[in-house]
């Protein structure tokens, strides 16, 4: 049996401290990852507080590993001992369902997330996932800033993906954090004229930097509207309350509104314009495993980079404290 030292919060909104627990017998499928350097999310601050009420404590969060592979199952196949990997905000699909069989793994009926569904997660030494939830890295790829492709960077990735975004495509990226960043190295990449949408005017030259083409302050309504019919899609990384109809008037016909940040209001929209416009509205949360791996390869070919602040593994509360703060630039990995 494998002893794992781990932080972990006892109660809800409680500090994370040294937790140490035993791991099972590894199961045929199961692979044991010795944790190198795991992102945080704010996911993990809303598990830690039982935000959504569904919080098993005692809580590890952690699900944006990096690692090497120290064992695996007699089944396992698609990576060895000695491999670098990454685990993301799932540990297992069940490979026999519809959504599984489909390749959409990511909507299985029996997927279980990484940080629940009684899993401990990376915030440790090691941890323990199944089958191909386990994804190699390209040899290209630097391990110590590649933890948050697993969930910022897929989230992003999937609508070019799913909804073949064409690289001819003037798209906009609604918020510049920890998702928007990367959306605009992968839009420009992709080949698509990029707009960043920010109402933090100190975000302008980084924008740029980061692939945008053109800025537009996204809390000032005469430029929203001065952009009206502007765009093929717009991707919103956002948290928060706006005008979506104002948002929405931006699009092209047959444009797309696409929700990658989880707002805890609803949306008001006034549905005329999307009928007379053709328009759609759509959302998504992370990726199938075969997605993750195109994502990592493309991270690779084209030298997206995640923008990272690092922190020991032992300051694990105060990098919390970071991420609340909302001063963190882009995204914070903790390494051992």
């Amino acid at each position: 049996m494998r002893i794992v030292n781990a932080f972990a919060a006892k109660e809800a909104g409680g500090a994370l401290a040294p937790f140490e627990y035993e791991l099972g017998p590894l199961q045929s499928n199961d692979i044991d990852i010795q944790v190198e350097h795991c992102g945080l999310c704010h996911t993990d601050v809303s598990l830690r507080d039982n935000a959504w009420g569904i919080t098993e404590f005692p809580f590890v969060g952690g699900h944006e590993a990096i690692g090497t592979v120290i064992e695996i199952g007699s089944e396992v196949t698609h990576v060895k001992i000695g491999d670098r990997v990454g685990l993301g905000g799932h540990s297992y699909y069940c490979m026999t369902c519809r959504q599984c069989l489909d390749g959409d793994h990511n909507l299985c009926e029996s997927r279980q997330s990484t940080v629940s569904a009684g899993r401990h997660g990376a915030f440790a030494d090691i941890v323990r996932a199944s089958g191909v939830s386990v994804i190699k890295l390209p040899d290209d790829l630097a391990s110590r800033d590649a933890g948050p492709l697993f969930c910022a960077g897929i989230t992003v990735f999937n609508p070019f993906v799913k909804f073949d975004i064409k690289p001819t495509a003037r798209i906009a990226v609604l918020g510049i954090g920890g998702l928007g960043h990367l959306a605009l190295q992968f839009g420009k990449a992709w080949g698509c004229h990029v707009t960043a949408l920010t109402s933090s005017g100190s975000k302008n030259d980084e924008a740029i930097a980061l692939g945008a083409h053109a800025v537009i302050n996204s809390r000032d309504p005469d430029a929203l509207a001065a952009a009206a019919g502007s765009f093929d899609v717009i991707l919103s990384t956002v948290d928060v309350a706006l005008d979506w109809n104002l948002i929405i008037a931006m699009l092209k016909p047959k444009g797309r509104l696409h929700f990658l940040g989880v707002q805890a209001v609803p949306a008001e929209l006034q549905l005329m314009p999307l009928m007379f416009s053709q328009l759609s509205l759509s959302s998504s949360l992370v990726g199938s495993p075969h997605s993750i791996a195109d994502m990592l390869e493309f991270c690779a070919r084209h030298d997206i980079k995640v923008v990272t602040e690092h922190f020991p593994f032992d300051q694990i509360n105060e990098a919390l404290a970071h991420l609340e703060s909302g001063d963190a630039r882009y995204r914070i990995v903790l390494d051992q």
